[in-house]
């Protein structure tokens, strides 16, 4: 029986001495489990989820498939090239390998491409057929009829509380530093509601009362949201996902969110400078109204985790200091900090590189915590201050009790705010050694 074995690599840490591993991952992905269920009955498959588990490099796979996000493709490479010095077949796949396939080629045997479900069942045939392509990219038109994930090779992982669901994939917008907008371009598919219901109902089914839409904006549709919503409150469960701020603009399907059991949303929100956002393609973003966008998305009972950037073209010394008291302000409960960081294969990189604005494109320092492109209006020395700067200040354990426990809201979703808390002390620990807070 051939075997593959599915790595999700993990990040080296910042000053490269070591992995950067955990005891527990609160968000496993979804793609392993997926391509189990699409894997023919004679494949035995294996997964590693390298962040909470090392890998075997002396596994009997035939076939090492590897996938990547933003920094840890460099662990990928190294993980590719052990594997290959043992004889093994390997295939890189995921959205920083998509974006910078003729970086990763020369490590594996083959690249996939963006989507995965036509590819991967290709791959599989031609190499049974001793045909193995060097590049699959075979985009899907629709997620209709995807099958059952095979949840079951995730249990046995030190994993959290939550599940993996996905109800859709891509986003209607073009921010110009998006990897999503690289890959899908404005296009936002959507499952049946339906299919989603029921990857739903299996997570309830294997004991688990709560679950994460890991879709790259929920939001895209509203119209299919809002039916969503509707189908999920039946249910009693609890669940998270990221979307654009766009839904508060909808008190109706906000509330329906809160009601049908949301209690965190990641939300881009990226920059308290206008002119920051509006040069990354985000015109329809108006910063004059977060501190507004994000109180009603709190008083529904739903935890904010933030996603900011440092080092747009807005930005200067005083205007970091300005996003501290913004943040405090606010109380967001978990917010996150990135050194803006032209991603190879965006928009946006290719737009500095075209006005000869990267310093270097020594991708080990893409690593969104180093500047490597030159700011309009603060040197790339200062912003990597300022970016720890922030980060130390708004992690003090002071602030973090003021937006955790001590937040007004605290008494309308007290074990949401105790979760926040201890994601914010495992946060600190991070930034404590040097390390921006990795993916739970």
């Amino acid at each position: 029986m051939p075997k593959i074995l599915f790595i999700q690599a993990t990040q080296y840490s910042d000053d490269g001495r070591g992995l950067l591993q955990q005891k527990r991952i609160f968000l496993p992905g979804l793609v392993f489990p997926l391509l189990a269920a699409m894997t023919p009955p004679h494949w035995e498959v294996e997964v590693c989820l390298e962040v909470v588990e090392d890998v075997n490099f002396g596994s009997d796979a035939d076939i090492v498939g590897i996938g990547a996000m933003g920094q840890a493709v460099l662990r990928a490479i190294d993980i590719a090239r052990a594997f290959k010095k043992r004889g093994k077949t390997v295939v890189m796949g995921g959205y920083m390998p998509s974006m910078i396939p003729d970086y990763v080629a020369p490590f594996c045997d083959s690249v996939i491409i963006g989507d995965a479900e036509i590819a991967y069942s290709q791959m599989l045939a031609d190499y049974e057929c001793g045909r193995l392509q060097k590049v699959y990219k075979m985009p899907v038109d629709n997620l209709n009829g995807l099958p059952l994930p095979k949840y079951e090779l995730l249990l046995g992982k030190k994993i959290g509380f939550m599940l993996p669901v996905q109800a859709g994939r891509g986003c209607p917008h073009a921010c110009s530093f998006c990897s999503i907008y690289c890959l899908y371009r404005k296009r936002y598919l959507h499952r049946p509601v339906e299919d989603v219901m029921r990857d739903i109902r299996r997570v309830k089914e294997l004991g688990f009362k709560a679950f994460f839409l890991l879709d790259d904006n929920i939001f895209g549709n509203p119209r299919f949201f809002g039916e969503l919503c509707r189908q999920i409150k039946p249910l009693n469960m609890i669940w998270a996902s990221q979307c654009s701020v766009l839904l508060a603009r909808k008190p109706h399907l906000l509330k329906l969110a809160a009601e049908s059991g949301c209690r965190i949303l990641s939300l881009g929100i990226e920059s308290i400078s206008q002119e920051g956002v509006d040069k990354l393609n985000k015109q329809w973003m108006h910063v004059s109204e977060h501190e507004e966008i994000l109180g009603r998305i709190s008083r529904q009972g739903i935890l904010i985790a933030s996603e900011m950037m440092l080092g747009t073209d807005g930005d200067t010394v005083a205007s970091i200091r300005a996003t501290y008291d913004f943040v405090m302000r606010a109380r967001i409960p978990l917010p996150k900090f990135y050194v803006m960081t032209p991603m190879p294969g965006s928009d946006l990189y290719k737009e500095y590189k075209s006005q000869g604005r990267l310093l270097h494109e020594d991708y080990r320092y893409y690593t969104a915590t180093h500047a490597v492109h030159a700011p309009a209006r603060i040197s790339p020395e200062e912003l990597g201050r300022m970016y720890w700067w922030l980060y130390k200040k708004v992690y003090s354990l002071p602030n973090i009790l003021r937006r955790t426990v001590f937040h007004p809201l605290f008494f309308k979703r007290p074990l949401a705010y105790l979760f926040a808390l201890f994601v914010n002390l495992k946060y600190l620990r991070f930034i404590q050694r040097g390390d921006a807070p990795n993916i739970l």
